[in-house]
């Protein structure tokens, strides 16, 4: 069975050539495992072999504005909005001649697998999110959260400025960094694991990407007028009915950890809600064994 996670494969989807690696039997059950930002598919190293140990077929995309991914046309707007996301997820399933797969992801690649979830639940087998439940409620962007969790999110406020676009053009590598390090306060990663996924941020669309992201779901960008319905439906936080694993990291420095209540009512199918001792943000990279094992009880809700 083919497990080089280096591999680099591409396919053209309608808004973009997406980059990928695939291991796993063709004939495997899909799984498809979504990054975050400021990250990218070297956080699946560690799962992917797991999950093909399981008989999965795993593709690992690099995201819109990540890595090898590029778009097709230059005057596409380079959206990082939700809606957009969740599309990349169904494109790309299009484009493999993938009827149905498992989506798992945290982070953007969470909210993305959420977005395809709830939006178009026929395409997908189950769900695996850390933090849970990530569609934003942009018409409720502008309440205030605790002071100590805003200021885990500076970096939010910074993109709304254009010093924090100068400031993320100058310094893509330091910026993750010191995100990572707030994220995963536990995680002792070193320079060459930094420096591997940073390798991704030279994308020639990276920065336009992430500003439009946070500037979009704080309310202060307009979104790409080809996701405007789809926004609409995503404003009604629609329920998820999929089959679900929710994971929480103990160790998130950001996203404090819940016993999953606080979300139930955004899920109406089978869940599992699993919370991970000393696992940061950055879920799969830190806990690989929970992250591929939620994954394999996904497939198992599924199954019924």
């Amino acid at each position: 069975m083919k497990t080089d996670i280096d591999a680099v494969r591409h396919v053209l989807t309608d808004t973009l050539d997406v980059a990928y690696r695939e291991s796993g039997p063709p004939d495997g059950t899909p799984v498809l495992l979504l990054h975050g930002f400021p990250y990218d598919v070297e956080s699946y190293r560690e799962v992917a072999p797991k999950l093909v140990d399981q008989g999965c077929r795993v593709i690992v995309p690099y995201l819109r504005g990540h890595g090898p991914t590029r778009f097709r046309d230059p005057q596409t707007l380079r959206s990082g909005q939700q809606a957009a996301l969740g599309v990349d997820v169904i494109e790309l399933l299009d484009a493999l001649g993938l009827p149905r797969a498992v989506l798992a992801g945290y982070d953007w690649g969470g909210r993305a697998a959420c977005v395809a979830a709830a939006l178009w639940p026929d395409r997908v087998t189950g769900l695996v999110s850390v933090n849970s439940y990530l569609i934003q409620d942009i018409g409720a962007a502008m309440t205030p959260l605790p002071p100590a969790l805003e200021a885990g999110f500076w970096y939010f406020f910074y993109f709304l400025t254009e010093r924090g676009r100068a400031g993320l053009l100058e310094n893509r590598r330091e910026i993750a960094e010191v995100i990572w390090r707030r994220n995963s306060p536990e995680w002792p990663f070193d320079d060459a694991t930094l420096d591997r996924t940073a390798r991704s941020f030279d994308n020639p669309d990276y920065v336009d990407v992430v500003i439009h992201s946070y500037r979009h779901r704080l309310g202060a960008a307009a979104g790409a007028p080809e996701y405007e319905a789809l926004e609409r439906r995503l404003a009604t936080l629609p329920p998820i009915s999929v089959p679900t694993v929710t994971l929480d990291g103990l160790a998130d420095g950001n996203f404090p950890a819940t016993d999953g209540t606080p979300s139930a009512s955004h899920f109406t199918g089978p869940r599992l809600h699993n919370r991970v001792p000393h696992a940061g943000h950055n879920l799969p990279q830190e806990a690989p064994s929970a992250f591929a094992d939620a994954v394999r009880d996904v497939i198992a809700l599924a199954a019924g």
